[in-house]
């Protein structure tokens, strides 16, 4: 997570962001308004697709003409063109904001044709999980936002289109497995393999029985295994080499996948005793 950072403030109201994700394609806020305004602010014009979710307090929102209440029941989306106003009547408030470049993960939206959103429990949990998901920008990170917007659209599983065919998530393994494609984010590799990604989500799920997150993350560890086996012992480097963010990051999934810590591991394939008959050097 990153500092907080001003955004330009509305007239009797502060707001400010804190980046919690950047990746290609999306940015992940956490945006605190204070201060009352009674008031609508000035009109702001919408340059991306959006989606914003309350987890404290409540304000009204004016989305060419539409005026809705938003708070934790209720969020709202944008669509690039929009122009909103925003009231704070009842004081400040706490909300995640969703910003989706490019086009690139907006399908859904284009059939949304109000801009509140009913939040039930279901993506609330989502919601707040987002935030505390600890995964990478480009792959963990925009799979929990695919999902969000799938919630958010109230798209059931049945709803959903047809996965592709299993040729697509087999060349997405294929690009995983290539030591020179294992740093792509999900974004891209859906771009290489003429696809969305939702639509290159969802298929590999359904053919190879997991995550492209989930399988990312099993075939970095299978390498970290090799490269600890191998004699590595620099973990903070090795985790650097097999793109995670950074140590505590190659820990959590490390700890996820295998219940034990790189450090663990690293003792426990680390060079034997000597006279223990096992073998090693």
């Amino acid at each position: 997570m990153r500092i907080a950072e001003p955004v330009v403030p509305t007239v009797g109201s502060v707001r400010t962001a804190r980046k919690v994700v950047e990746s290609s394609g999306v940015e992940i806020r956490a945006v605190e308004c204070s201060d009352e305004q009674s008031g609508w602010s000035p009109p702001e014009p919408v340059s991306a697709a959006r989606i914003v979710l309350v987890r404290r307090g409540r304000f009204r929102l004016d989305c060419d003409g539409r005026r809705v209440t938003v708070e934790p029941a209720g969020g709202y989306l944008h669509r690039p063109g929009e122009v909103v106003r925003f009231a704070h009547p009842a004081g400040g408030d706490l909300c995640t904001s969703v910003t989706v470049a490019g086009g690139v993960l907006t399908d859904g939206l284009e059939a949304a044709r109000s801009p509140s959103v009913r939040v039930d429990a279901r993506l609330e949990l989502a919601h707040r999980m987002l935030l505390r998901t600890g995964a990478d920008p480009d792959f963990g990170a925009v799979e929990a936002v695919l999902e969000l917007l799938r919630l958010a659209l109230r798209s059931e599983p049945d709803d959903l289109p047809a996965p592709g065919r299993a040729e697509l998530a087999h060349r997405a393994q294929e690009l995983i497995l290539d030591q020179e494609s294992s740093g792509t984010g999900l974004v891209e590799l859906a771009r290489l393999l003429e696809s969305s990604p939702s639509h290159l989500s969802r298929t590999f799920r359904h053919h190879v029985g997991m995550s492209l997150s989930r399988y990312r993350n099993r075939v970095r560890i299978s390498r970290a295994l090799l490269r600890i086996d191998q004699g590595e012992t620099d973990l903070a480097a090795l985790a650097a080499a097999l793109g995670f963010s950074d140590q505590a990051h190659f820990t959590r999934v490390m700890h996820r996948e295998l219940g034990r810590t790189p450090g663990r591991v690293r003792a426990l394939l680390g060079p034997a005793p000597a006279g223990d008959g096992s073998g090693r050097d």
